[in-house]
């Protein structure tokens, strides 16, 4: 391809990852951030790659049709809607709100954005008509473009804001008239590197959803380090489960796959079928594939082994994989998934990475490029605290900040960036999600990660999900407490109770066991991530009551436990100690 001058410290840079695919050693060695003070993406780089380059960019499997768009349709139709956008005000800063589904548009829409200069807004098509009111006000957003269904609940939008829909409604401008404009773009200035890009609102697991800034080169540029996680390679096909308006989606179903120059695939289901997405997985002959785990933990429900696919890389992020997750699906396919670790608020910084050995229960290392401590309250480094950034090498792929209701941005600062999560380092530098900070807790002096707890339960073939939180205890100043959703066939009732109660007194110590179950939903957030701060409180108000909640079930309810005597707590906790060579926390 035509080699744009502004591209050339990112393509360098990115050549230099694919070339060392597998070497983990040397790809952390060698790795440097590009340096840019002019860059963007869509006009430097996809434009370039795109010219006469007639393969597939995006692929779309709806239920019921498919469509695919090469690299070059897809520069000239973002033209056209960047030119559409200008004739309608839109300018340089703008702030745009884009609550579209995985239908073309979207990402016509994002390179079209991009190359004005505008302000993304990404909103998922969930929200209630209240969210969306606090994502446009504290957004500061001028411009929306949005399907019909969407439309409907933003009624309330300012007379100042244009209104944009795929399809047709009265006081909307229909997308469709971006057919009209001029194939060709000419950017009315240069965009520096450090120019706003991304607007996104985090998913708010444990407050009100903060608003992060992300520029022209800490996302496009950034997810470098995602592309070399997942493995990604030119030619792949790649399919990614995400929604539209959480930043998973601009990770894996945009940036990283065209960073590469692979194939982005999407498969859209009304209701989801793993036998669907199974059936796709073979017939598109995706090479490389990414899921959270909630939909890993349903397609192993299903025997893997009736399908023959034609996978390379198996990736999943968004919470921490179980082990039992991963035996399951290597035992079908002879593929290892390989877990990674980000935030909103960054790209991919730690994971497992291609042709490297993966440890059971390991997130894995610190990614090229980033340099990654664990930290004290004193920001002294320890073997266990919370997972931090070192600022002394700021990485390209973390925020620029938060945005305040004043809007301005408060910018990182200080020797780290602290992502919240706390996790242990091993001798060789592995990883181990313990849990948010937030949701550690004691238990009879003791620290608990409701993560490996969690990993225990969803082995028993009952239990689909589950959630561990502290649960108030008079003795035990807490006992750890688990919500579980029950797979299909199972009852929730004392028997299956007493089964994951003899499951988890075979795998845990006694220190640290699940003591209480509740069969009951999770409460998540919209973009699926589980609400422990909502669980915790439930708890804590239960307790403070004296109640025991339907479906509630606690292990000094069945005697049939007692006949069955375990060690005591503390000399169980400090034998398991000193095999591990650690003392008492």
């Amino acid at each position: 391809m035509t080699l744009h001058k502004a591209a050339a410290p990112f393509i360098a840079a990115r050549d230099f990852l694919l070339a060392h695919r597998t070497d983990y050693r040397a790809a952390m060695a060698g790795f440097s951030w590009p340096q840019l003070e002019y860059f963007n993406w869509a006009l430097d780089y996809f434009d370039d790659m795109a010219r006469g380059n007639d393969a597939v960019a995006l692929r779309i499997i709806n239920e019921d049709s498919a469509e695919s768009l090469s690299f070059a349709a897809l520069a000239a139709r973002s033209n056209q809607v960047a030119n559409f956008l200008r004739h309608l005000g839109v300018k340089r800063g703008d702030r745009m709100l884009l609550m579209l589904g995985n239908e073309r548009a979207l990402w016509e829409a994002m390179l079209a954005a991009m190359k004005l200069g505008a302000v993304i807004v990404p909103t998922t098509t969930l929200l209630a008509e209240a969210d969306l009111q606090d994502r446009v006000e504290r957004g500061q957003v001028r411009h929306v473009i949005a399907n019909a269904e969407a439309a409907l609940r933003l009624g309330f939008l300012p007379n100042h804001v244009t209104r944009i829909i795929i399809g047709t409604a009265p006081g909307w401008i229909s997308f469709a008239d971006s057919h009209q404009h001029d194939g060709d773009f000419t950017a009315d200035a240069a965009t520096r590197a450090t120019d706003p890009y991304l607007l996104y609102f985090t998913s708010g697991t444990t407050a009100k959803p903060k608003l992060v800034l992300h520029s022209h080169q800490s996302y496009p540029v950034g997810h470098l380090s995602t592309m070399y996680w997942i493995g990604l390679q030119p030619h792949d096909v790649h399919l990614n489960i995400s929604a539209p308006g959480w930043a998973k989606h601009a990770w894996s179903s945009f940036f990283a796959p065209w960073n590469a120059g692979a194939t982005i695939l999407v498969h859209n289901q009304k209701r989801f079928s793993a036998q669907k997405l199974l059936d796709t997985l073979v017939a598109e002959r995706v090479t490389t594939f990414c899921a959270p785990p909630t939909v890993w933990r349903l397609m192993i429900q299903e025997d893997l082994t009736a399908w023959r696919v034609h996978l390379r890389e198996v990736v999943g992020a968004g919470e921490p994989l179980n082990p039992e997750v991963i035996r399951e699906v290597e035992a079908a396919w002879g593929l290892t998934i390989r877990d990674g670790y980000g935030q909103t608020e960054t790209t991919l910084q730690i994971g497992n990475t291609p042709g490297q050995t993966v440890k059971p229960g390991s997130m894995g290392r610190a990614m090229p490029g980033y340099h990654i401590a664990l930290v004290d309250e004193a920001d002294e480094t320890v073997i266990e605290g919370q997972v931090a950034i070192d600022l002394a090498a700021r990485p390209t792929g973390l925020m620029d900040g938060y945005q305040q209701p004043d809007g301005s941005i408060l910018k990182v600062s200080g020797a780290f960036y602290k992502t919240g999560d706390v996790a242990r380092r091993d001798a060789d530098d592995y990883l181990y999600y313990v849990g948010r900070a937030d949701d550690v807790f004691k238990a009879s002096d003791y620290r608990i990660s409701p993560f490996e707890l969690e990993s225990a339960l969803i082995e028993h073939e009952a239990v689909v999900e589950a959630a561990v939180v502290p649960s108030p205890d008079p003795t035990r100043l807490a006992v750890p407490k688990a919500f579980i959703i029950l797979a299909e066939g199972f009852a929730p009732d004392r028997a299956t109770a007493l089964s994951i109660f003899r499951h988890v007194r075979a795998r845990l110590s006694s220190f640290r066991r699940v003591r209480r179950i509740q069969f009951a939903e999770l409460p998540k957030t919209i973009s699926g991530k589980i609400r422990r701060v909502e669980l915790r409180a439930r708890e804590r108000d239960a307790r403070a009551l004296d109640q025991r909640q339907q479906g509630e079930y606690w292990e000094e309810d069945f005697p049939e436990l007692a006949a069955h005597p375990e060690p005591a707590p503390e000399a169980e906790a400090h034998q398991d100690r000193a095999k591990a060579g650690e003392g008492k926390p």
